[in-house]
């Protein structure tokens, strides 16, 4: 199934549209420096600014370049339980291997509701799922018992969980078995989440570091924990200030520091990052080896 380190993507612009050239290009570098799946039209890719049509062409762009060298996990999630799956099915006739389906935001659905929105989407389309816990975003986090009725669905094969509390990890295993795949959601928690029986994260500094991300969970997956701790430590101020301004400001301007071909247009209303956060970001891929 999915595992190691998978980049939430960035969305490149230029002129306001989707550079589809530098978006290619960047999938191609990713796959080269080890990236072991990838995702599109998540929170970095600045999918709640794009419309339908960019969307579903972001996915199908990536599902072409990748070419089966990696799997495509597509952001599908909605607050609307509709929209998901409208997504889902745009996700699948597109080639993508799988749909990253976030809990519901600003609704605020209880834990029944969030059952009945994912068993809803799993009826509508076999895509696997992949659900994305991040109550700092959706203000509605899914409690570890509810989880397991979610699992229970056929198609339900993953979480991606960035609600920033490690002992989940436990507990989804107990309740969901040991198969039941998690990845973490915040690259500066992946050590101790892979070492409780997390597989990998859904990543932001992979977008930057690629390689070393992935050294990182190879070192991981392989019980290298020395390995693993000295990564970490030579990329968490990376992980730290890609998050001293609103993502995904920092993650494109370091990206143009380290490929500066690379288009770090944001569109509104994120705007481009602080002073300090720049330096900030400058200092940490400097201390990882990155410039």
């Amino acid at each position: 199934m999915f595992k190691g380190s998978i980049p939430a993507l960035v969305t490149p612009f230029r002129d306001e549209a989707f550079d589809e050239g530098a978006f290619r290009a960047f999938v191609d570098w990713q796959i080269a420096e080890g990236s072991h799946a990838l995702v599109p039209c998540g929170t970095t890719g600045e999918s709640a600014t794009l419309v339908a049509e960019e969307h579903y062409r972001v996915v199908e762009v990536c599902v072409e370049q990748a070419a089966g060298r990696v799997p495509v996990i597509a952001g599908c999630g909605s607050n609307s339980t509709q929209t998901a799956i409208e997504n889902m099915k745009a996700a699948k006739a597109r080639g993508a291997d799988a749909a990253l389906c976030v809990l519901p935001y600003y609704n605020r659905p209880n834990q029944d509701g969030l059952v009945a929105h994912f068993t809803a989407l799993a009826e509508a389309c076999d895509l696997p799922i992949v659900v994305y816990n991040v109550p700092t975003r959706t203000v509605t986090d899914i409690l570890p018992e509810t989880l397991a009725r979610i699992a229970a669905l056929p198609t339900v094969v993953a979480i991606k969980d960035a609600c920033g509390n490690l002992a989940r990890v436990s507990a989804h295993r107990q309740l969901c078995g040991p198969d039941f795949v998690q990845l973490s959601g915040n690259d500066d928690m992946a050590l101790g989440f892979n070492a409780m029986g997390g597989v990998g994260c859904i990543s932001v500094s992979a977008n930057v570091a690629p390689r070393l991300c992935a050294d990182f969970q190879n070192a991981c997956l392989e019980n290298r924990w020395a390995d693993a701790l000295a990564l970490q430590d030579q990329l968490y101020p990376l992980h730290a200030a890609l998050f001293t301004d609103a993502s995904p400001g920092p993650v494109k301007y370091a990206l143009s520091r380290v490929r500066p071909e690379f288009p770090s247009a944001l569109r509104l209303p994120m705007t481009p990052p602080s002073d300090a956060s720049r330096r900030a970001v400058d200092a940490a891929l400097a201390h990882a080896g990155l410039i």
